[in-house]
């Protein structure tokens, strides 16, 4: 999992319709499940959680709990480093759980195993930002609920932005370069930005920026050596070689916000949870020294969307309350709670009219981006190409390799790999 954190209309009792919704839920999901309902939910029901949703989710699970008197929910916490092998042995061995936590990334490898149960006929993706939907399906179905979105946004010191000459946030690559530039020359910057030299993924904003895609239009065949990616690997590569960005940077913990605190690295785009990690390092004042912004645009402004999906295992012995429960943690007012508990962004665009997230200017931007956000394809065979990838963007800004050559090894290594279709 990178570090970005690695729902389908909820049936909000009136206020959200399910099939006068424009679209058929057939149509949208054509391996959909048998409808819900409306009923309560009872039984027990098992699931696994990673991570601090794990440690918070007893608590919110109360309320659903009182909603619901038959029902019992029992919660296992799974560390997030083991949580993919606990998966896959889990689906081996036949003792899934009823529901699941899954990052985005490995919805194609679970779905291509054939383990998880398609997304019932009565929910629908209409109120849920498209881009997180994308990472629900698989193949002609949607198997998953997007529970809470993680997308990467700007980060930038605007005071020291302003000592560079610069009133307000770039938006173009022309700006994004020209502001890091300034920010060494004017404003007594180290690097005048932040970005992970090896990491793939963490490159994939540029690309769709730049109107590069990962796949051909039907999913047979990988495309990472077309022109336009080409052209992003060279733009993001000149970063390194110009002396604009760091090559090796310190991967302590604390230290990337350290450096944006102390203004040595003024820009860096990151996830959502750094709001949290930058109040620490900076102090209650240090709020009012920077702004977040939606990344910058070549052809779009692009980013990446990742989080984590909910979905019903195949053997689940208690599917129907498995699902309610998925309905009622997908519900906006449930996600606005539930971010004010972990700082996980809701996946309900309804859930983004709420003050708390409305109103601050610095969440607004993640709501803002989420409206267009794009996610790598949903097959087994991503991490593998994702690996290789972090091999040549490595040898592309560290060791100075041609982008066009490393692209080209990688366009060989992924068709050796496939792609699934």
């Amino acid at each position: 999992m990178s570090r970005i954190r690695n729902g389908l209309v909820v049936l909000l009792a009136g206020a959200l319709c399910v099939t006068a919704c424009g679209r058929s839920t057939s149509d949208d999901n054509p391996a959909a499940g048998a409808a819900i309902g409306t009923g309560a939910a009872t039984g027990t029901i098992t699931m696994w959680a990673q991570g601090a949703e794990a440690e918070k989710l007893p608590t919110l699970l109360k309320t659903f709990e009182a909603q619901n008197p038959g029902v019992h929910v029992n919660v296992t916490p799974i560390p997030w480093d083991a949580a993919h092998n606990k998966y896959q042995t889990a689906i081996a061995g036949g003792t899934t759980p009823d529901i699941g936590q899954l990052g985005t990334t490995w919805m194609g490898e679970f779905g291509a195993a054939n383990a998880l149960a398609p997304v019932p006929a009565d929910l629908n993706a209409a109120a849920f930002y498209p881009g997180a939907v994308k990472s629900t399906q698989v193949g002609d179905g949607t198997y998953a609920i997007p529970w809470y979105v993680d997308t990467p946004v700007l980060y930038y010191r605007t005071d020291l932005a302003a000592k560079a000459g610069f009133a307000g946030p770039p938006v173009t690559w022309d700006q994004f370069k020209a502001l890091a530039k300034a920010l060494q020359a004017k404003a007594g910057a180290k690097f005048g930005v932040s970005l992970g030299a090896k990491d793939f993924q963490g490159f994939l904003p540029f690309a769709w920026s730049n109107g590069a895609n990962l796949t051909s239009a039907d999913g047979k065949s990988w495309t990472l050596d077309d022109p336009a990616m080409i052209d992003a690997v060279r733009y993001f590569q000149s970063f390194f070689t110009e002396g604009i960005a760091d090559k090796s940077p310190s991967n302590d913990p604390g230290a990337h916000e350290a450096a944006f605190v102390n203004g040595s690295v003024p820009m860096f785009i990151g996830g959502p949870f750094e709001v949290s990690e930058l109040a620490k390092a900076g102090g209650k004042d240090f709020t009012a020294k920077y702004a977040t912004a939606v990344v910058p645009k070549q052809k779009t402004a692009t980013s990446f969307v990742g989080g984590s999906n909910l979905v019903v295992f195949k053997k689940s012995a208690n599917s129907d309350a498995a699902w309610k429960l998925i309905r009622f943690l997908a519900d906006p007012a449930t996600q606005v709670a539930w971010y004010k508990t972990t700082g996980d962004l809701p996946s309900a665009q309804a859930a983004w009219t709420d003050p708390t997230l409305a109103g601050d200017p610095k969440l607004a931007v993640f709501g803002q981006q989420l409206k267009d956000v794009n996610a790598p394809p949903a097959t087994a065979e991503w991490t593998e190409v994702q690996k290789a990838g972090d091999t040549q963007m490595e040898k592309v800004n560290v060791s100075g390799e041609d982008p066009a050559a490393a692209m080209k090894s990688l366009q060989a290594t992924a068709a050796s790999i496939g792609t699934g279709a």
